[in-house]
């Protein structure tokens, strides 16, 4: 397996599990049967339980482009050291943007978000170039 197939791995299991915090706070909050079977309503939630549910939602739609970009980089043989080691900064920036917006960190969330993007942007470059 590629670098850059390993950290979309990690990549896809970071989007897996950010679904646990707000699903469990929101059992808690209304019932084991009721939480695991309704999608949690915003107003049900705590304010960090919210940013939680943003943080999963925001992780689906970045690891769709980050996947195509991972994958075209390995079918087309144009993956090189430098991007292995931007797939690892993706997967690191995500885990840093589900902390910080979690714990509601407004500044550093959106430099974690957008080091992600960055990158998607750096693996597009290799392609096209």
């Amino acid at each position: 397996m590629s670098g850059e197939l390993f950290w979309l791995a990690l990549s896809a299991a970071l989007c897996i599990v950010l679904w646990i915090p707000y699903g469990a706070v929101h059992a808690s909050i209304v019932g084991f049967r009721t939480g695991t079977t309704d999608v949690p309503k915003s107003s049900e939630l705590p304010e960090w339980g919210k940013r939680s549910r943003r943080v999963h939602m925001n992780m689906v739609e970045s690891l769709a482009p980050f996947a195509i970009l991972v994958l075209i980089l390995n079918v087309s043989g144009k993956a090189d050291p430098s991007t292995v080691t931007a797939a690892a900064t993706f997967f690191l920036a995500r885990v840093a943007h589900a902390i910080f917006y979690t714990i509601g960190v407004p500044y550093l969330r959106t430099v974690a978000y957008s080091v992600g993007w960055l990158v998607c942007i750096y693996l597009l470059w290799q392609i096209l170039a």
